[in-house]
């Protein structure tokens, strides 16, 4: 499959015009490599980490041509390409190399399959539906009902063991032996919707990066907050996008192992 065929298929799929108007989805780096045939490295954030990957394996003879990304390469614009400058080298080694850098961000987070999407599937929830409609069957986050129903320790347990992020933080005031039927998940920096989950009717919410003062807006809303980290909620939809890309005809594509958390948890001896 042609590079140009993929992302058509792609964007048939998670259009790019559904991206928020602060978001920047779509090409990032094109080296001149829409008719060559697909190589994808697929990753959450595109980082010279997985730049040096690219190049490595090309020098190993796998035929990587393009990194698949969640999160943007470029926010802001450019206002200089300079090597030495993170983005600016990372334009530089793809234009250099040949390996394009393409990004899938709000636009992916609102699909079937999706960021939230997958974190429903993962957690078994029934009936999810977007916590935020945009459009007919899609939108962002999804809340769903547990059947059979679990403790808050059980459902703790079932994130920890199908997210494996480094460590989990909860509402303190939280009752562990507290059974819950409804859960809203929304992978990635997800906090901005605690609102909009409130009135889902969800008990507990999965996302990541909550601060201080929204575990208290959660505990005065009645929902109990889970933070598994941006890392491990949004990274098993990457590895979805492996599977999708080999089911439509993709001969070469692998998920990243220089993909990085950016947070290590520090185990004082006691």
């Amino acid at each position: 499959m042609k590079i140009t065929d993929l992302i058509t298929w792609f964007e048939s799929w998670a259009d790019p015009t559904w991206q928020e108007s602060w978001d920047n989805c779509g090409w990032q780096v094109e080296p001149g490599i829409l008719d060559e045939a697909a190589g994808v490295l697929v990753c959450l954030t595109p980082t010279l980490a997985v730049m040096q990957e690219a190049i490595a394996l090309r020098q190993q003879g796998a035929p990587v041509n393009l990194i698949f990304a969640h999160h943007p390469l470029i926010f802001s614009p450019l206002k200089s390409v300079r090597k030495g400058d993170p983005v600016g080298e990372m334009v530089r080694l793809g234009m250099t190399h040949g390996i394009g850098v393409y990004t899938a961000h709000t636009n992916f987070d609102q699909v079937e399959d999706g960021t939230a999407d997958l974190l429903a599937q993962l957690l078994d929830l029934e009936q999810a539906e977007p916590v935020v409609p945009t459009q007919a069957g899609l939108g962002y986050g999804r809340v769903g009902n547990l059947n059979p129903r679990l403790s808050l320790k059980a459902l703790l347990e079932r994130i920890q063991a199908k997210l494996a992020p480094p460590d989990l933080i909860y509402s303190p005031a939280a009752d562990l032996k507290q059974t819950i039927s409804r859960v809203a998940v929304l992978g990635g920096s997800g906090a901005s919707f605690l609102k909009d989950v409130a009135k889902t009717g969800a008990e507990v919410y999965l996302t990541s990066d909550c601060k201080f003062h929204q575990f208290q807006e959660g505990r005065d809303r009645n929902v109990i907050l889970i933070d598994a980290g941006h890392y491990a909620t949004e990274r098993p939809a990457c590895a979805r996008l492996v599977e999708k890309f080999q089911a439509v005809g993709v001969e070469w594509v692998q998920l990243s192992s220089q993909d990085e958390d950016f947070r290590r948890f520090f185990a004082s001896a006691s």
